[in-house]
């Protein structure tokens, strides 16, 4: 019984050892002749001041090398800090108008209005004296009616002086009003706001390279007035860098994204450079007119990106290349 079961295993494990190996087989001979033909892609930026002014400097040149972070050109910035230093006195003035609602009025305030409050009180206590002496003499026909209604006004008046001494005193304890603190921070949120916009475009008079590369063109020269957006630089990414090929639709099935690859350009034919499909289109296209294929040129073709991992200064843009499916023993497995 345990001669069988072995048995059984043996010939599992051959069967399993055949349809890798039949796979395999299968993968290499998918990928062996496969020719493309393109050129080569590289990524282009134009790098552009986001304000407007008066370029004061610019550090490099056609040709030379830039690094990620590393600065350009300048503007004149003048302008831009006078708006940063308006912004912050603004802010200043605002913050301390907040710490003056939100600590209410000063003691010596509130001290003076309550002296005034009592001195009146005093004032409206002495005429209310001389209004009822006065009224009692009207009655005994001591003094005419004239001056009884002169003490009385005398009287009211002292009493209305009192009253707003009273609500004087009220309104400078009870400090301001929430709401008048609610539009004093609003208020200086709004300057907060304005003055880091100020200092953004303070620091975006400084123009720097958004990746590294090469400088393919220099639009502007030192002392020409910008707009906002105007191209200075353009600038020739080092990364990413691919070929850009197309498949016939025949040959479409031996291709894949992964698919290990050698790119070869006349210069160097012997040294090809290594990559691998990253994009197949999923459309079919005409052949352009600038890729040289052995097919005919009205063939329908499939677009391919071809990343090159291993690229050096001597790929150029629109280099034409011709790739080829990487040996079998390179291929990684899928």
């Amino acid at each position: 019984m345990k001669k069988l079961v072995l048995a059984v295993i043996g010939l599992l494990l051959v069967a399993v050892a055949a349809v890798l190996l039949l796979r395999a087989k299968s993968a290499r001979v998918n990928h062996e002749g496969l020719t493309l033909y393109g050129n080569v892609d590289i990524r282009e930026v134009n790098l552009a001041f986001r304000v407007g002014g008066r370029i004061a400097e610019l550090t490099r040149d056609e040709g030379d090398p830039v690094t990620e972070g590393q600065v350009l050109a300048r503007l004149d910035d003048e302008p831009y800090r006078r708006e940063v230093a308006e912004a912050r006195s603004q802010g200043d003035a605002l913050r301390a108008r907040v710490q003056l609602l939100e600590a209410g009025n000063r003691p010596q305030e509130i001290a003076q209005a309550r002296a005034v409050a009592n001195e009146r009180q005093v004032t409206s206590a002495n005429a209310k004296r001389i209004y009822e002496r006065q009224r009692d003499l009207l009655t005994s026909k001591s003094i005419s009616i004239q001056e009884a209604e002169d003490s009385e006004a005398r009287y009211r008046e002292a009493e209305a002086r009192l009253k707003s001494a009273q609500e004087q005193l009220a309104l400078l304890e009870a400090g301001f009003r929430p709401e008048e603190i609610a539009q004093a921070k609003s208020e200086l949120g709004r300057a907060e706001a304005a003055l880091a916009s100020a200092e953004l475009r303070l620091q975006d008079t400084v123009l720097k390279a958004s990746a590294g590369g090469v400088v393919i063109t220099r639009a502007q020269e030192a002392g020409a007035i910008v707009q906002a957006g105007t191209t200075v630089f353009t600038v020739s990414l080092q990364q990413p860098v691919w070929a850009r090929v197309y498949v016939h639709e025949t040959e479409l099935g031996k291709v894949h994204p992964g698919l290990k690859m050698q790119v070869f350009t006349d210069s160097r034919p012997d040294h090809p450079y290594s990559g691998q499909v990253g994009y197949i289109s999923p459309r079919a296209e005409f052949t352009p007119k600038n890729v040289e294929t052995r097919e005919l040129r009205t063939s329908l073709v499939y677009r391919l990106r071809v990343v090159i991992t291993d690229p050096d200064e001597a790929l150029r843009q629109g280099m034409p290349v011709t790739v080829k499916a990487a040996p079998s023993g390179n291929q990684a497995r899928q």
